[in-house]
């Protein structure tokens, strides 16, 4: 068995990187799934910092971004998704984030650890998550949604408002019927536009808005 993938880290879980991982309250190792060990104790082969480019299902041969090949018998393509990015005035500025991976939440502590204000972009699970995080870490939170309630694609308004009260009870502001115009700031963000919803300081920014 051999494992290709374009991360520098052996197979783990995301859903901990939102939440436990983000807050230092779990470690790396907690967040692999196995140990280094099972893999060679397995005679598995992972290949990290390796994308695959092509596949030729007639050779049954993958290419890889190295310039290697390698053969296989059975092919499992897993490759999950990816974030949605915002395409916007300002998107480009340093201090604006996505959470996906474990070297996106090292960044994004690292971030938080010299923030005052966090201003995140989608209220779903992941904006959520991260909005808990930044209040039991001292920072002003605001997380600004599109649509007219919290978690509104994925439950019902009674669980939407059970979860508004949560959280707006525990320190962090909730803006719903808030879209995003664009970010300012000089080489990284300072401010979240938001046209006539007016403008939110920030000088660390996650975005979640789905996949």
């Amino acid at each position: 068995i051999t494992i290709i993938g374009d991360e520098s880290h052996i197979p783990y879980q995301r859903p901990p990187l939102s939440k436990q991982y983000l807050a230092g309250e779990q470690g790396i190792e907690r967040v692999y799934l196995r140990p280094e060990k099972f893999y060679a104790d397995k005679d598995v082969t992972l290949l990290l910092n390796t994308r695959a480019t092509t596949i030729d299902r007639e050779a049954r041969c993958i290419g890889l971004d190295n310039g290697d090949s390698l053969e296989y018998d059975k092919l499992i393509v897993a490759t999950g998704s990816r974030p949605r990015i915002l395409n916007i005035e300002g998107s480009d500025l340093g201090g604006i984030h996505y959470l996906r991976t474990i070297a996106d939440v090292d960044a994004i502590r690292a971030d938080m650890g010299q923030a005052k204000s966090l201003v995140i972009v989608g209220a779903g699970y992941i904006g959520l998550e991260v909005a808990s995080v930044g209040v039991q870490a001292g920072l002003e939170v605001h997380v600004l949604e599109m649509e007219e309630r919290i978690l509104q694609r994925v439950t019902t308004p009674e669980m939407s408002n059970y979860y508004h009260k949560l959280h707006t009870g525990r320190g962090v502001h909730l803006h719903t019927t808030t879209g995003v115009s664009g970010f300012a700031g000089n080489g990284r963000v300072a401010q979240v536009l938001c046209g006539d919803a007016g403008t939110f300081d920030a000088d660390l920014v996650i975005v979640g808005i789905g996949i």
